[in-house]
């Protein structure tokens, strides 16, 4: 008779489990789509909020996509930040 050797499986703690999950649930936009959302919000033909909401993105990820196509054509454009404060 041979006997198995059958060790509990090993737990994952209930956090791990969760944020795996959720980190798997997570969306994942395209550039396109980035590109798309921010010119939308550029274009003001509807507020931030409204915009959010209907791309069902957080307003704050909004902001850091529109910070980063921003910067982005900064560079590419050449264009530096002028914000200079005035001679006095």
């Amino acid at each position: 008779m041979s006997q198995k050797s059958s060790a509990p499986p090993a737990r994952v703690p209930a956090e791990k489990l969760v944020r795996d999950i959720r980190r798997a649930a997570r969306k994942h936009h395209s550039a396109e789509d980035k590109i798309r959302i921010v010119l939308d919000g550029l274009r003001g033909e509807e507020s931030i909020a409204a915009l959010c909401r209907r791309e069902a993105i957080a307003d704050s990820l909004y902001y850091a996509w529109s910070k980063e196509f921003l910067g982005e054509a900064r560079a590419r454009h050449g264009f530096k930040h002028c914000a200079r404060k005035p001679a006095r």
